[in-house]
């Protein structure tokens, strides 16, 4: 078939009404799918399932000498510390340990830096304009956090190596309003793009203005490979020492969780930094809480003992995975391939697939495939205020339905594709 921008107002209303016909023999079945956020589906939490077992009332409940029942060890149990801290290829002496979730702690830093500033400086709600730079299309919770406390949102263009390093320089070394950035650096949400070494070094030498501005490297997708054997391609290199080398140790906090390796809902997070940021962490943390649940940590290093063993988990992980990217590309590439109306990313890892409709369409596709019960991310969610100024940004997530609901699910999808980007072009005619 030719591309639809080369078919005249005859073409495009026949096939319409041949699309029309299969959207709405899907559409009377009464279907209900779900690809609106990245959940593990069924089968990878049957792969965690034996971490409930490791624990028992007659288990040896001590860590290196550190009863995990009681109090102690705020920040965190060694053997956990070292697990996190191997994940992401740091020094486990950076690291906290938090509770389950490290949009948690995002939060909480942010909310932190509001009221009672960051080391020293001016608390942020003294200020009148703080800035965050949110490279696009990015991660919607990230944004929301912002949105919620009221600082102003700086949209950046991500591109295959990372975001635009040009205007990030420009703009953290040129406005001390500018306080922190955004980062998910490896398999971005949505892309599924990791950093290049080379951005990832400029990153860390920039001077900002702002004395107390922070990058915020939320390294959610770490060991998230679909290809295991593969993943060094996307190997990044360890911010937190590039920065000390630069003489930027203070500039970063990273954090990272067990969230979709074992339960997203009974998970191990952490945050990880320089010497002195972990220090106000601390000092806050031991006014916030009394500590983490230490028994979950227990559970988790018992679980998958050391990186021989993450990589093991996450190899099952990823081949699970791939196995419904799979589905969803052959999908794309059979229907929408050659059409000139769609077009998408091949991550290497992560949870999603970025697809870019004809300008001034997402929005429509997501309503039109919702008609069919397909539940898609909110289009305009990858950007700030969730204002897609191009309106054409459809985060893909395929890791919730089986591989056979996917088969359904992707095929209301592309009917959407073809029958929102058919009227835009009969309107443009």
């Amino acid at each position: 078939m030719k591309a639809y921008g080369q078919m005249n107002t005859e073409e495009l209303l026949a096939l319409k009404e041949e699309l029309t016909a299969e959207f709405e023999d899907i559409k009377s079945r009464g279907t209900s799918m779900d690809m609106s956020r990245g959940k593990p589906g069924e089968d990878q939490l049957a792969l965690s399932m034996g971490m409930l077992d490791v624990l028992d009332s007659s288990s040896d409940m001590k860590s290196q000498g550190t009863d995990t029942r009681n109090y102690g060890q705020m920040d965190g149990l060694l053997e956990m510390k070292k697990l996190l801290a191997d994940m992401v290829e740091t020094d486990p002496e950076n690291v906290i340990v938090y509770g389950n979730a490290s949009l948690n702690i995002m939060f909480d830093t942010v909310s932190r830096s509001m009221t009672h500033g960051v080391m020293g400086s001016t608390p942020w709600c003294r200020l009148d304009r703080v800035k965050f730079l949110c490279p696009v299309p990015g991660y919607d919770r990230h944004f929301s956090i912002t949105e919620y406390f009221g600082i102003e949102m700086i949209p950046v263009e991500m591109t295959e190596n990372g975001p635009d390093m040009d205007t990030v320089e420009k703009l953290v070394e040129g406005d001390e309003a500018v306080k922190g950035m955004w980062c998910v650096p490896k398999y971005s949400n949505p892309q599924g793009y990791t950093y290049s070494e080379e951005t990832v070094r400029r990153l860390a030498a920039m001077k900002p203005k702002a004395a107390d501005f922070r990058i915020y490297w939320d390294n959610a997708y770490a060991v998230h490979h679909l290809y295991g054997e593969k993943e060094r391609q996307d190997w990044l290199p360890d911010i937190l020492a590039l920065c000390k080398e630069a003489g930027n140790p203070d500039m970063v906090y990273e954090f990272v969780s067990t969230s979709k390796v074992t339960f997203p809902g009974a998970g191990v997070c952490m945050a990880a930094s320089s010497e002195a940021n972990r220090k106000e962490f601390l000092r806050h943390l031991q006014i916030q809480t009394i500590g983490h649940d230490k028994v979950n940590q227990l559970r988790h290093v018992r679980f998958l003992r050391d990186m021989d063993g993450v990589r093991e988990h996450m190899k099952k992980q990823g081949e699970l995975t791939l196995t419904r990217f799979e589905a969803v590309w052959k999908l794309l590439e059979s229907e929408l391939g050659g059409l000139g109306i769609g077009t998408w990313t091949y991550p290497r890892g992560g949870y999603f697939i970025s697809f870019e409709a004809m300008d001034g369409c997402a929005r429509a596709i997501v309503a039109k495939a919702k008609e069919a019960g397909l539940t898609l991310t909110p289009a305009g969610s990858s950007f700030p205020y969730k204002k897609d100024p191009k309106d054409s940004n459809i985060r893909i997530a395929p890791t919730y339905p089986s591989v056979e609901e996917l088969q359904l699910a992707g095929r209301v999808f592309v009917l959407s594709v073809k029958l929102v980007t058919i009227d835009k072009l009969l309107e443009n005619k």
